[in-house]
């Protein structure tokens, strides 16, 4: 139980008990990680049906759809994707890369990127029906699955940090066996309740993994916590687009 607290400390902005954090306990945390993403998921489809049960319409509830996943994290992953993307726009050698992530300033491209990000995650949500939504809901939980996944196989890109101070001698083989566990789980239920959307979702989380992996190791030698928190909020984003999309090839 604490090793979950733990965790929807460091990734969401749901209030948890204070108490002392035993190693132990630290180490297992990142298999509660796609927990966070249920709850999301959850209000995510819970707010859909409300909003279509009371007659409201696709923009507004779009909006309103598109701020749940912020509002639940705090925007923590949000602050890696802004991050990551004055880093990579930067189109310098690793190291400049990688002291762009330690800058807390955003510049040009951090804003550009996010104002992007928005539009596009708006625009599908107002695309959503009800079956792709379940999808959407289940693709918080994959996207989670996905990105502990990737920090217990990935090589780090820097020994201190936030990622690497969590990750320290973390129980890394047994996070990658239960995350292994969760992309299975979440896949499934995206099928289940998604059907062809979900299988849409699935390939388009698929893609963006492998494109995670190849910009981490080839851009910045492994992964950091803004990185992971970039492929999170990328892997989101495809997953709605490719759910908006789907609604027209069905």
């Amino acid at each position: 139980m604490k090793a979950m607290m733990i965790a929807f400390s460091m990734y969401s902005g749901i209030p948890m008990p204070v108490f002392v954090w035993e190693d132990e306990d630290r180490k297992k945390a990142m298999c509660y990680f796609p927990l966070i993403g249920a709850v999301i998921g959850a209000l995510f489809y819970f707010l859909f049906r409300a909003l279509a049960f009371t007659g409201q319409g696709n923009v507004f509830r779009a909006a309103l759809l598109t701020m749940v996943p912020v509002l639940v994290t705090g925007g923590i992953h949000m602050d890696g994707f802004l991050d990551t993307c004055d880093a990579r726009a930067s189109f310098g050698d690793r190291e400049k890369k990688l002291k762009i992530l330690k800058d807390t300033h955003a510049g040009a491209f951090a804003v550009t990127g996010g104002a992007l990000y928005f539009l596009l995650f708006f625009a599908a949500c107002t695309e959503l029906t009800e079956q792709s939504a379940q999808a959407a809901g289940c693709g918080f939980i994959l996207s989670r699955s996905l990105s502990g996944f990737a920090v217990s196989v990935f090589p780090e890109a820097r020994k201190q940090g936030m990622l690497a101070d969590f990750m320290k001698d973390a129980h890394k083989k047994m996070i990658a066996g239960v995350m292994t566990g969760w992309i299975v789980l979440s896949s499934a239920l995206m099928l289940w309740t998604g059907g062809w959307y979900g299988a849409a979702g699935i390939l388009a989380s698929a893609v963006t993994f492998f494109y995670y992996r190849h910009v981490a190791l080839k851009e910045f030698g492994g992964v950091t916590g803004d990185l992971a928190g970039w492929f999170l909020q990328l892997c989101e984003l495809g997953i709605v687009l490719s759910l908006a999309v789907m609604r027209y090839l069905i």
